[in-house]
Order: structure tokens, then C-alpha cells, then sequence
């Protein structure tokens, strides 16, 4: 069963891009584009916030509880 993970190799922040790209088989760049619009269209801070959260939920690649 495949699983949500921030991979430790290919990050820019926190690498939650490109995990949910890896998760759903489509382009870090498409997933990190459309993040970005949702930051901006909600006004910066709930989207920041969101992308925050969702950072620190998502396990690391090759952690225990990954």
C-alpha cells in the first residue's frame, strides 16, 4: 500500500511536495505551483499555516513510523 511520505532527497522546504507528488504520479513542479495558489489566494497566512501543519503530520521517508 502506497503512503503519503516527505521524501529526504528531492525537497525544497520540508519536501511535502514532493510527496503528495509522488503519491498521486504527477510533477513536483505542478504540485508545488498549485500550492503556491492556494498561499496566495488565501490571503498568505491559512494557506501557510495548512502547509505548515500538514509538514509536520506527514512522516519522513524512512522513519519508524513511515
Amino acid at each position: 500500500m502506497k503512503r503519503l511520505v516527505r521524501p529526504q532527497n528531492d525537497k525544497k522546504l520540508s519536501g511535502l511536495c514532493a510527496g503528495i507528488a509522488d503519491y498521486v504520479n504527477i510533477d513536483v513542479t505542478v504540485v508545488r505551483v498549485i500550492v503556491l495558489t492556494i498561499v496566495i489566494l488565501t490571503g498568505v497566512f491559512p494557506g501557510l499555516l495548512l502547509y505548515i501543519i500538514a509538514s509536520v503530520v506527514t512522516p519522513i521517508e524512512g522513519s519508524h513510523n513511515a
